[in-house]
């Protein structure tokens, strides 16, 4: 089963998808990364936030295996 992405506004990441676990993370060099076990929260506060690249880094990078 593949997760819709969606697109965002982000000089970083191109685009995000989440299945209600895991969250897909797409990045404008065309690498893709899997993070297992988020919190719909943390999924939540990173499509809210201006810069999706610093919540990334801080919050997700990392901590999501």
């Amino acid at each position: 089963m593949f997760t819709t992405l969606i697109r965002v506004n982000s000089s970083a990441i191109r685009a995000v998808g989440y299945d209600g676990s895991t969250l897909t993370v797409e990045f404008h060099n065309g690498r893709v990364y899997d993070h297992p076990r988020v919190p719909r929260s943390v999924y939540e506060s990173l499509m809210r936030v201006t810069s999706k690249g610093a919540y990334y880094n801080q919050n997700i990078r990392g901590r999501y295996r």
